[in-house]
């Protein structure tokens, strides 16, 4: 019974051995397998056919292309190419191009075929001029440009012919005193505030400066009338304006100030 019982042990000994070797050799051969795919991989990424030779730009200087080609100098871990087509560095282009041009808004980047990327710039455009916090007499102004959004993105020439002649001084969010590429607070009713100081030209007198300070705006005309209304409540403000026209004439300087920050009512002071 004891022999019996030693010779069946052993033949499951060398049972599991033969197991334990079937499983070694799987995993090197599966091991095998992996290090030949990623070797055949990193080989296809490195032929030229995958290589990207060439950049377009659309929309700015054939110039900006060196970004790219700078971007994507050498490798990643000395093994994969920067320039492969797969693994090209885009987020490093466009914000190499955007940190060195504030008046750019967007940049694009598509694969153009297996050898080539396109670049697409989106300038932004001038919407206002923005000179600061609020007008000073006797100072001379320093002004900005800022966007659609808002955003401030240049000095102001003496060329810059933004789409809006009127000067906006505002508050910057979080009080900054780095004005460049701030956005200007209360940035998203800046579109109704400017739809009003245009109508108010249709009055008879163009506005010349829009101002925005907690909550309200002045809008000081070319004739020397200001207007003041809650920021925010264009629509109806203009509604009140009008309702009372015959009361007024803001384009020969008889009107001091027109108060329409109260609903349905219009205080105004005439010189």
């Amino acid at each position: 019974m004891l022999g019996r019982t030693s010779s069946v042990e052993r033949g499951s000994i060398r049972l599991a051995e033969r197991r334990r070797l079937r499983r070694r050799l799987s995993l090197v051969v599966f091991a095998i397998l992996i290090v030949l795919v990623i070797g055949a991989i990193i080989y296809g990424i490195r032929q030229n056919a995958l290589r990207i030779s060439h950049v377009e730009v659309f929309g700015a200087d054939a110039s900006f292309s060196t970004y790219a080609t700078n971007a994507m100098q050498g490798s990643y871990f000395g093994i994969i190419p920067r320039d492969s087509i797969l693994f090209f560095p885009e987020k490093r282009i466009r914000a190499d191009i955007l940190v060195s041009h504030n008046d750019i808004a967007a940049v694009s980047i598509f694969r153009n075929g297996f050898t080539g990327i396109s670049i697409k710039v989106d300038y932004r455009v001038p919407i206002a001029r923005w000179c600061g916090l609020g007008p000073t007499e006797g100072v001379e102004e320093y002004c900005y440009v800022i966007d659609a959004n808002g955003t401030v993105f240049a000095a102001a020439a003496m060329t810059t012919r933004p789409i809006n002649p009127f000067s906006l001084y505002a508050p910057l969010v979080g009080n900054t005193l780095e004005p460049m590429l701030a956005t200007i607070s209360n940035a998203g009713k800046l579109p109704e505030a400017f739809d009003f100081a245009r109508q108010l030209a249709t009055l008879g007198s163009p506005v010349e400066k829009v101002v925005i300070k907690d909550g309200e705006v002045n809008d000081f005309l070319a004739s020397g009338t200001r207007v003041t209304y809650v920021l925010g409540r264009e629509q109806d403000a203009f509604t009140a304006l009008v309702s009372a026209r015959d009361n007024f004439n803001l384009s020969d300087s008889s009107v001091d100030y027109i108060d329409l920050r109260f609903d349905g009512k219009v205080y105004l002071k005439k010189k």
